[in-house]
């Protein structure tokens, strides 16, 4: 009995350590910084789909995420603060813009440094931002302006054949 139990204690430690290796793994790979950076400040009219862990990039490139947002009870615009990696600096004409990753993917912050002199610090705002695009809206809008165009043409063939000799021919003798 004590050969299978201790079968079995080394079974369990094999698999917490194989556990412990994918956790390592997973910490260390999702892009998810866990060392220092300074916060950003940015206020949107709307932030669709952008959450907490969304990514910030500069270029293409990762240089932090979402850590939190709220709205602003007084603007009624939603606050976004995000932590960006130390070793990037940007100035403080920077602009910010919620994109789509894909067509069905997520949302990230993309922001675009301006080339001022003076760099934000910790805590600073960026006042340039662009708010996300509904892809419904577009949609909508699209949707609505095809179906004015095709209504548009349809009133004005109508109106070309009735101008055109549109009265029906009399039969002879009727």
């Amino acid at each position: 009995m004590t050969r299978r139990s201790l079968a079995e204690v080394v079974a369990g430690a094999i698999v917490l350590a194989v556990a412990a290796v994918f956790l390592f793994y997973a910490v260390t790979h999702t892009g998810r910084s866990l060392g220092p950076g300074y916060d950003l400040i940015a206020k949107f009219d709307r932030i669709d789909g952008l959450g907490p862990g969304a990514d910030v990039k500069v270029s293409g490139v990762k240089v932090g995420s979402v850590v939190a947002q709220r709205l602003d009870p007084e603007t009624f615009l939603a606050v976004v603060t995000m932590r960006i990696d130390s070793s990037v600096r940007l100035p403080v004409d920077t602009s910010a813009e919620i994109t789509s990753e894909s067509l069905l993917g997520g949302r990230y912050i993309a922001l675009v440094p301006g080339g001022s002199d003076r760099m934000l610090g910790p805590g600073g705002v960026i006042e340039a931002t662009q708010s996300a695009v509904s892809l419904e809206a577009l949609l909508g809008r699209f949707i609505f302006s095809v179906t004015d165009l095709v209504s548009t043409v349809g009133r004005e063939a109508q109106g070309a054949r009735e101008g055109t000799g549109g009265a029906p021919a009399q039969r002879p003798g009727g």
